[in-house]
């Protein structure tokens, strides 16, 4: 018996590299439709070593980012493969920029509040200055890896998200 029951459809919150449509396109293999908003009580760090921020829980912080809206599951698991288990899903409460309304949708958070790696605020126009190209590079792997692994592991993919160490 068919049912007319959709799929769900998921919201969720993003910072840093998937801020650029290029990365969200090419990670999600479509274009969803895109709203800016404002995470309050988190601040969005560098972590040492790597190209890609992470957000975690600052009293008086505030994340600029997107919603990234109608998502499925399939869709969602992608986000959360390609960030790793040293994120979580997390419900939170952010407000569209446009409207100043309040929304409830998913983001992938630190899960190491106490992270030593975790530094300063990530800089999104630097980062498509020096890393934009390295990480649209890296998610192309990941895709092909995604479709077909080939006996790699996902820490194969960490290694094209790494920052370069400095020249001496």
């Amino acid at each position: 018996m068919a049912t007319s029951e959709q799929s769900p459809s998921y919201k969720v919150f993003v910072y840093g590299s998937f801020q650029e449509p290029a990365v969200v396109s090419l990670i999600l293999e479509c274009t969803p439709v895109i709203v800016s908003a404002q995470l309050h009580g988190f601040h969005l760090y560098r972590l040492k070593g790597r190209l890609h921020p992470c957000i975690s829980p600052f009293e008086s912080g505030l994340v600029n980012g997107k919603v990234l809206t109608g998502l499925t599951e399939a869709q969602l698991k992608n986000l959360d493969m390609i960030q790793g288990a040293e994120y979580v899903r997390k419900t939170v409460e952010v407000v569209l920029t446009e409207k100043s309304e309040k929304m409830q949708v998913e983001a992938l958070i630190w899960s190491n509040k106490d992270d030593p790696d975790m530094y300063g605020e990530w800089d999104f126009e630097e980062w498509k200055q020096l890393h934009m190209d390295k990480f649209i590079e890296a998610s192309k792997k990941f895709i092909e890896w995604k479709k077909n692994p080939d006996g790699k592991t996902r820490e194969e993919f960490e290694k094209f998200v790494q920052e370069d160490a400095p020249m001496a």
